[in-house]
């Protein structure tokens, strides 16, 4: 439970950093509000279902990448607009690194309660499966994403953060997919073991 506080701790304290003086006020807002919806849905449901601490440090961490966006904008994150001197790159790139989260964790989420609530009888659909809902998740927030930036204009800009991309929607998909394939390759055996401590 030590664990769970210090996680919380981390959580706001970096939530209390973001909402102080950010680039752009209602960008920051649209960036950290899925962060922090996330966080009523696990204080909600922590009674019922806890997620082990390895799936809550991603989850964090996960976070912290949201919070980052909406302090800076997505397109303006300083280490990245570094990198893309460095490196000539056309664009901040800092977007694609969210993305890739937006797969990865999910996976993890997926892949705990799937196990623990033997969700899937068939194995062999497991893992494609828990892709595919990871893919699903990113297409709807881009078609969010969409629908913000034709309700508010030029101040949804900053929220969709093509910056002249023209295939910036389904690279960020791609990205995703990469990072839950990524969480499932490399993560889950570390998982496991956490699982594993549950029915000790």
């Amino acid at each position: 439970m030590k664990n769970i506080y210090i996680m919380l701790v981390v959580f706001f304290g970096t939530l209390i950093w973001t909402i102080i003086n950010p680039n752009e006020g209602f960008t920051c807002f649209l960036e950290i509000i899925p962060a922090i919806i996330g966080l009523a849905i696990l204080v909600l449901t922590f009674k019922r279902f806890r997620f082990t601490n390895f799936t809550y440090f991603f989850i964090l961490i996960h976070c912290i990448i949201l919070f980052i966006g909406g302090h800076y904008t997505y397109a303006e994150v300083p280490l990245f607009d570094w990198i893309k001197e460095v490196f000539d790159q056309s664009r901040n790139n800092y977007d694609k690194v969210g993305h890739f989260a937006q797969g990865f964790v999910p996976a993890l989420i997926i892949r705990e309660l799937f196990i623990r609530k033997n969700v899937i009888s068939n194995k062999s659909f497991f893992n494609f499966i828990i892709v595919s809902i990871c893919l699903a998740i990113s297409a709807a927030y881009e078609w969010i994403e969409w629908a913000v930036s034709l309700m508010t204009g030029e101040g949804g800009d900053a929220f969709l953060g093509t910056q002249g991309y023209i295939w910036d929607t389904q690279s960020d998909m791609l990205y995703a997919t990469i990072g839950a394939v990524c969480a499932l390759v490399f993560m889950s055996k570390f998982q496991n073991k956490y699982l594993e401590k549950l029915n000790h």
